[in-house]
């Protein structure tokens, strides 16, 4: 499958696709991939279904696309992760922003990519989405790697599954600061885990 853009025939005048991606991040980080039909998708867009299509290719396409925009825009693993850094300070950041960012809005509790990857009665955009969630727990574990190799698995898991169950959490609307202490309370373990 591929989220290239096709020929812009059909587009209106002034189409923007960063704008187009947000909006429909907005919708989807809403109501969820199967929750946004391509009706209420392209009334949202201000465009209609040909122009979609000839922009996007399918919705499939268009949510991959917003996947990536996401990806890039959250958490920026890359700028946490330095070398040398104290892993669990690297970590408390990753979990306790987490717990933050999951809470902020009430329109887009939780993690996109989590929640798509969970919920989705979509095989295709299933994979997509535990495809975009494997770049973290890649990073995470390889971080770990560098100073703590024997702990470095279980304590990605550990991670990447708060992180999950703070999504879900933040999903049935959850605050911030009870988001914030279960990382708090992870953030023991993976310091007793990391002999810190």
């Amino acid at each position: 499958m591929t989220a290239n853009l096709i020929s812009g025939r059909g587009r209106p005048r002034g189409f923007d696709t960063e704008q187009a991606l947000a909006t429909g991040e907005a919708l989807f980080h809403e109501k969820g991939y199967d929750g946004v039909g391509l009706a209420a998708l392209t009334s949202a867009l201000g465009i209609k279904p040909p122009s979609f299509y000839a922009a996007f290719g399918s919705k499939a396409a268009f949510f991959e696309r917003v996947l990536q925009r996401y990806s890039s825009a959250a958490t920026p693993i890359e700028d946490l992760f330095v070398p040398g850094r104290p892993p669990i300070d690297a970590l408390a950041q990753l979990l306790l922003g987490s717990a933050r960012d999951y809470a902020a809005d009430p329109g887009r509790r939780g993690c996109l990519v989590l929640e798509a990857a969970r919920s989705s009665t979509d095989a295709e955009i299933c994979q997509l989405a535990r495809t975009a969630a494997q770049h973290p727990r890649t990073a995470i574990r390889g971080f770990l790697m560098q100073s703590h190799p024997d702990a470095a698995d279980g304590v990605t898991d550990m991670v990447i599954a708060t992180m999950s169950g703070m999504s879900a959490a933040a999903r049935e609307g959850w605050d911030e600061e009870r988001l914030s202490r279960v990382a708090r309370i992870a953030l023991m373990g993976i310091a007793a885990e990391l002999g810190d």
